[in-house]
């Protein structure tokens, strides 16, 4: 993490003893040594773990860590995943956020807030309306120094079919570990996998991540497996991704998003497909991110974040992807831009 981050609250391992102490984090793993000092932030985010715990790799300026490369990891994997082990994963700091609440809405008989339409101001509704959004977007089961946490990633277009959009700290945890038993249910519902699972070939962040755990930088790649031989892409589709939306006058008036994800921490349960729309407004905390309004919790880092939005189809183009909090202001979400630096890890990732 980068300067100003007193007030962040990250969530990192390190940043555990701190949260104990009041602060509440968001959904990021916790923190090596180094974000003690940034414990003020809090991640929206958790890690996975890959088969085989190979040393950090730089290819062109990109880290990245091989995850289920052969069948047989590949099955490992899944098979690790069975049904408890799915339900009792976790954000990591799940049992310190106890004041926020979701927005009200009109209760369901099933006691889930949800609205008829899509609002352009929702803080955290149950997406009701459909389309291809519920698919592409899913629930991320990963496990980080020992232990099973969650997060949230979207099917991007790519040549390869295969390459989903996180959060940085979903896939290693700043300067510390990688995930492993990375694994990615697309429409994910009610505990349900309807279009399969997905395990993680290969992890890229960019070097500020997994050098500095710079926030300003915190967005990551996963190439995944094909589930029985078909790509993620062919059974669900795709979303667009674009790396040259903020502009600075797009920074400096704000622009209008919807971010998406699998909240989980209470008074979430991370069963449901959660929204938040809204205009943007820059970060002045030391990050070059961009804030929305927004009461999602741990679970939902790594959602994307789309501009150009179609309510109507469930499609738009992903500029940012959930990240963090600020401790004294947990109604705003913060995401990081996707510029160059993401670009050179889609590039990786897809194959071009």
């Amino acid at each position: 993490m980068t300067s100003s981050t007193s007030h962040k609250i990250l969530a990192p391992l390190a940043a555990l003893a701190v949260a104990l102490g009041g602060i509440a984090l968001i959904e990021r793993l916790p923190a090596p040594a180094s974000a003690v000092t940034q414990a003020d932030r809090m991640p929206q985010h958790a890690v996975p773990a890959q088969a085989s715990g190979e040393a950090l790799s730089r290819v062109d300026g990109v880290s990245h860590q091989s995850g289920a490369v052969t069948g047989t990891q590949n099955q490992a994997v899944l098979d690790y995943w069975t049904a408890e082990r799915m339900a009792a994963a976790q954000p990591i700091t799940s049992m310190l956020v106890g004041a926020l609440r979701p927005p009200r809405a009109a209760a369901a008989q099933d006691g889930v807030d949800r609205q008829a339409s899509p609002r352009a101001d929702s803080r955290g509704d149950v997406w009701g309306a459909g389309g291809l959004v519920t698919k592409t977007t899913g629930k991320v089961y990963l496990t980080m120094d020992g232990r099973d946490f969650t997060c949230s990633a979207s099917v991007v277009n790519s040549a390869n079919k295969s390459t989903v959009v996180t959060a940085g700290h979903c896939a290693k945890d700043g300067t510390g570990s990688w995930a492993r038993n990375w694994t990615f249910v697309p429409g994910h519902d009610a505990g349900t996998d309807p279009y399969g699972r997905f395990t993680a070939r290969d992890m890229l962040v960019a070097p500020q991540w997994s050098r500095d755990a710079d926030d300003s930088y915190d967005f990551a790649m996963v190439v995944l497996n094909s589930d029985g031989g078909t790509a993620v892409q062919d059974k669900v589709g795709a979303q667009r991704i674009a790396f040259n939306t903020w502009t600075e006058e797009r920074v400096r008036d704000g622009v209008q998003v919807y971010a998406f994800g699998y909240p989980a921490a209470s008074p979430f349960d991370g069963e449901d497909l959660h929204y938040c729309s809204g205009r943007t407004k820059a970060d002045t905390g030391g990050t070059t991110a961009n804030g929305v309004r927004c009461r999602m919790t741990q679970g939902s880092s790594g959602g994307p974040w789309f501009t150009g939005f179609d309510t109507g189809t469930g499609q738009g183009t992903i500029s940012s992807v959930v990240s963090f909090k600020y401790a004294n202001d947990r109604s705003t979400q913060y995401g990081p831009r996707l510029g160059a630096e993401a670009r050179k890890l889609y590039n990786h990732a897809s194959g071009l």
